[in-house]
């Protein structure tokens, strides 16, 4: 007897349809399983067989055959065990098939026939809702994480013998609607704020261009200069997450295993710092299974990585595509996988190693030893690299200064009214920010007037600057105009983005 049920799959942070088909006959009683399967997931025809028998159900000794198609895809999970376990019972008489109809299924089994949570419920649910499908049925545990999709119903399984009296209309589980929308009102917790920072005006300003055009950011300075501090505090001036925005980061936490009943939705924007010390894996994903790494894990919100230079060379130099791209392909023997990379870029430096270069009464290093610091930072990453600031020493004044400086909201509104402006923009080019402007887009939006020709073409020769170089600088310029509501890039607009790359110039470019 033949029967089929449905569940998902997962590639990348997107999901597919797997018809799980089954097929009962009499013959040797063996269970097989094709359909482009690893070993774990053909090894699991020991664990469904127990748990189905110690559900209550009676296990026929016959010839088991298990179909997951599409079989051109590589299937990996656990997911897979209740839908094989519902179409084996309805093989054998007790789910009747048109009871399967428009049902994703999803869950692991354990030996008593319980379900347990498995990764990546939420672009599962996501993608089925989109598909059509009317219900899922997912474990307990995986509840909330599931019910954050809208316009699909969510019911919770404890166990293989509640599903199967649920099918047959024997049993109501419970159904799940998680209303997540209250979260994006509220300001979210703990979150510091730029009026706790003293000093630095220049960085903040700059800081406050990036975010409003979403640029990439370096920070040069000495220890203790606040560069840390800064950065901790970008994510509070960036825009509140939109729902879609929130599904989009939540997908990558889901299959990450980072989501659960507590947490079961990102509604802030993500801020991620690993330490210098990260392995390429954990940085940009993979694994013999991929799973995303910290560049994805990022997209949305900020990847700072403080004392750049004591990564890896070769982790530096791995970003120059996500940087670019703004996603990631993870490439392995049986499949590319790709993942987002759409951050934010916030990295911090000391100028030497000691940290205090230029300030030789207190710098002790030689010109060799700050030449070859300096140059882990390669040319192709600084070009990267939109804004890049000294942060200058604080002094005791402004240390001590009694007055607050202006707090993250009122940022945070300016910069929204900024985004708006792109966003309105760039509706119909397919890009939210100028940063993401190529070279059609800049011809169209960047247009200099006279004198703004002559200070580009003068500053084009005097600072060496290549194309792309160029380039930044006319978006980084295009986004202060926005800040200050402009149709056109004037000339201070195209002064003050030039500036922003005089630190370049003076500790890569001069000869120290």
């Amino acid at each position: 007897m033949f029967s089929k049920s449905y569940s998902a799959g997962l590639d990348g942070i997107n999901s597919y349809i797997v018809n799980v088909e089954a097929d009962v006959t009499d013959g040797f009683p063996e269970f097989y399983m094709v359909g482009d399967l690893p070993a774990k997931i053909k090894e699991s025809r020991n664990r469904i067989r127990t748990a189905i028998n110690n559900s209550g159900f009676k296990m026929q000794m016959k010839k088991v055959t298990i179909n997951l198609s599409p079989a051109n895809l590589r299937k990996e999970g656990t997911g897979y065990d209740l839908p094989i376990a519902v179409a084996v019972l309805s093989c054998m008489g007790y789910i009747m098939q048109q009871k399967l109809e428009d049902t994703i299924i999803i869950g692991e089994l354990s030996l008593n026939g319980s379900i347990v949570r498995v990764n990546g419920i939420l672009p599962m649910v996501y993608n089925a809702k989109k598909k059509g499908y009317k219900r899922c049925i997912v474990p307990f545990d995986n509840g909330k994480e599931a019910g954050a999709v809208r316009g699909i119903k969510v019911y919770c399984g404890q166990n293989l013998r509640e599903v199967v009296d649920f099918i047959n209309g024997n049993l109501d589980l419970q159904q799940v609607n998680t209303d997540c929308l209250p979260l994006f009102d509220r300001t979210p917790e703990n979150m510091e704020d730029f009026r706790d920072v003293n000093g630095q005006e220049f960085v903040k300003r700059a800081v406050e261009v990036a975010v409003s055009g979403n640029h990439n950011m370096l920070m040069i300075g000495p220890p203790g200069a606040g560069k840390s501090m800064i950065a901790k505090r970008i994510p509070g001036i960036m825009p509140k997450l939109t729902f879609d925005e929130s599904m989009d980061i939540s997908k990558i936490y889901s299959i990450s295993g980072f989501l659960d009943n507590d947490n079961s939705i990102i509604y802030k924007r993500p801020f991620r710092a690993p330490h210098h010390s990260i392995t390429q894996v954990a940085l940009t994903g993979g694994g013999r299974i991929p799973v995303p790494g910290e560049i994805s894990l990022a997209s949305g919100g900020v990847l700072f990585l403080d004392e750049l230079p004591e990564f890896d060379k070769k982790l530096i130099e791995i970003l120059r595509q996500p940087l670019e791209d703004r996603y990631i392909i993870i490439s392995r023997l049986n499949a590319n996988t790709r993942y987002p990379a759409d951050f934010m870029l916030v990295a911090a430096m000391n100028p030497c190693n000691c940290g205090y270069y230029p300030d030789r009464t207190r710098c002790k290093c030689n010109i060799t030893d700050i030449n070859r610091y300096l140059s882990k930072v390669s040319r192709p990453i600084l070009e990267r690299i939109d804004i890049c600031v000294e942060a200058a020493r604080i002094d005791y004044n402004s240390l001590n200064n009694k007055i607050k400086g202006e707090s993250s909201e009122n940022i945070r509104e300016r910069i929204e009214k900024t985004r708006s402006i792109q966003k309105k923009r760039f509706e119909n080019d397919g890009i939210l920010y100028n940063s993401s402007m190529n070279t059609k887009h800049i011809e169209k939006y960047c247009v200099l007037d006279e004198k703004c020709r002559k200070l580009i073409a003068d500053a084009f020769d005097n600072n060496n600057m290549s194309a792309r170089m160029y380039h930044k600088v006319l978006i980084v310029a295009r986004t202060i105009a926005d800040m200050a509501y402009k149709e056109n890039i004037e000339e201070d607009d195209l002064m003050e983005a030039l500036l922003y790359r005089n630190a370049i110039k003076k500790f890569w470019d001069n000869e120290i």
